[in-house]
């Protein structure tokens, strides 16, 4: 396979096996690129990238920033609290106005799902969903997968249990696409008030109780609790949600087999998970920190090829 199947990537929905195969084995160079003295490749010298942030992010837009710039592009950084969105120009208006700068890629995170299909059907630059709303984060998704890889060689038939809150979370869905189009088993797991009501169509199962999940899988994923996308109240406390959903060392010791324990970040500790198990031997939080640039350097590579 010479390259990616498509011009844009909108969510691990639209891509192939093929196409994850692909970022994963080009991501594997750029995982040895970063790690050498030098951690810079010219591949991307002559292509200019706009990263636009309508949400708040810390690890994914440096994530991003630092994936563009080791592979030499020229970055500029948008903000949306600092811009002319508050005096109300429209999505379409500033994202053209920064593209007649002569910006050949966006890369995109907004509060409102559709919004990266939207800009594709409008501009001429190539676009990369960074989140959009609670529908897809992709390559939180593809580096989530790719993490997996690393540590078992392989994610065809592993099992991987994604804990929390799923009704919020882009995550989850991602991940969910990912790892099955990679051969995994998936379940979900969490109080029933923030499990979608249909996800089983998706071809997962729902186990509500912890200790069942965490038994059953080789990897649990555990959620970050998304309170500012919550308008009513889907548990009691937080208190009764981490008695309930958290996971401690205690219980973690207490299963009958290691399993891998992984967060998307950033993580509340003391809530899904405690502090002794996110710094565990078991816990590849920070790998997955690392892993998310090469897979971005990947991904960001594989388009630039789609550039007209």
């Amino acid at each position: 396979m010479s390259g990616l199947s498509v011009k844009h990537l909108l969510g691990i929905k639209y891509i192939t096996k093929e196409d994850i195969e692909l970022i994963f084995q080009t991501a594997d160079n750029f995982k040895q690129v970063i790690n050498r003295p030098i951690k810079k490749v010219p591949s991307l010298r002559d292509i200019t990238i706009a990263n636009l942030f309508f949400e708040n992010s810390t690890r994914t837009k440096l994530s991003f920033e630092l994936a563009e710039k080791r592979l030499s592009a020229d970055v500029i950084n948008f903000s949306a609290s600092a811009s002319s969105v508050t005096k109300g120009e429209t999505l379409l208006d500033t994202v053209n106005n920064i593209l007649a700068m002569k910006v050949d890629m966006v890369v995109m995170r907004h509060p409102l799902p559709g919004a990266g299909q939207f800009l594709s059907r409008n501009i001429n630059a190539v676009i990369v969903n960074a989140g959009d709303g609670t529908h897809e984060h992709p390559t939180q998704g593809l580096l989530d997968a790719y993490s997996i890889r690393e540590k078992y060689g392989e994610v065809a038939g592993k099992k991987v249990v994604i804990v929390g809150d799923i009704l919020h979370s882009r995550v989850a869905l991602s991940n969910i696409f990912a790892l099955q189009k990679l051969g995994a088993e998936v379940r979900v797991c969490g109080p029933a008030t923030l499990i979608p009501k249909h996800v089983e169509s998706l071809g997962v199962k729902y186990e509500p109780n912890l200790i069942k999940a965490l038994e059953w899988c080789d990897v649990a994923n555990m959620l970050r609790i998304q309170l500012e996308r919550q308008d009513v109240q889907y548990f009691p406390t937080l208190r009764e949600y981490s008695l309930q959903y958290g996971l401690n060392k205690q219980l973690l010791d207490t299963l009958s087999k290691k399993i891998t324990i992984m967060h998307p970040g950033p993580i509340n500790r003391g809530v899904e998970i405690t502090s002794d198990v996110a710094d565990s031997e078991q816990a590849i939080i920070l790998p997955q920190v690392e892993n998310g640039v090469a897979v971005r350097m990947a991904v960001i590579y594989l388009l630039a090829g789609k550039i007209e």
